[in-house]
């Protein structure tokens, strides 16, 4: 990516305690004009009746997360319509990165995938002050990522990066990441 990417999309995706707030917000900080569309922020503005999506996957948490995710695509639409690289983060695995891809207007369009090995996110999720898995498991995730979610974009295994070297690993290889 040249140093002004301009008007872009930019998903950052993984499991819980993949890194994703973390690397979005730093990516998103080294771009000269970048805003970080945090997909969570709209399933917390569900007051009453929320229900998250559980490993028995109901109709009515899979309509959330289909709102979740349109939201989110339409923002960072309308991000980069103004000239912004939209940094967008979220847990977008399985059928629904293909679905999320399709969401987005923008093009570029660019997806990253930050792949840690599972035993790197049980030590991330150990360290957190956040429990994110509650009835999932790192392991169940971990397979939902690798088996379920299509080879789109870039994937990274970042079980042993810091932060800042796998923004510096996503800059160097964006053209990769880039979707159509």
């Amino acid at each position: 990516m040249d140093s002004e990417p301009g008007s872009a999309v930019v998903l950052i995706t993984g499991v819980m305690a993949s890194g994703k707030s973390t690397v979005a917000e730093l990516l998103a900080a080294r771009l000269p004009r970048a805003a970080h569309v945090r997909g969570d922020v709209f399933r917390r503005m569900l007051v009453s009746g929320r229900e998250d999506l559980l490993p028995e996957e109901t109709a009515e948490a899979r309509a959330q997360l289909e709102l979740r995710q349109g939201l989110s695509a339409l923002v960072a639409d309308e991000y980069a319509r103004h000239g912004w690289t939209a940094i967008v983060q979220d847990i977008v695995l399985g059928k629904d990165l293909a679905e999320f891809a399709a969401r987005v207007r923008t093009r570029p369009l660019y997806v990253v995938v930050l792949a840690p090995s599972a035993a790197a996110v049980r030590a991330r999720e150990a360290g957190r002050p956040k429990t994110g898995y509650g009835p999932w498991t790192v392991e169940a995730l971990d397979r939902v990522l690798r088996e379920e979610t299509p080879r789109m974009g870039l994937w990274l295994d970042t079980s042993d990066q810091t932060p800042d070297r796998t923004v510096s690993a996503i800059l160097t290889a964006l053209p990769a990441a880039r979707v159509t």
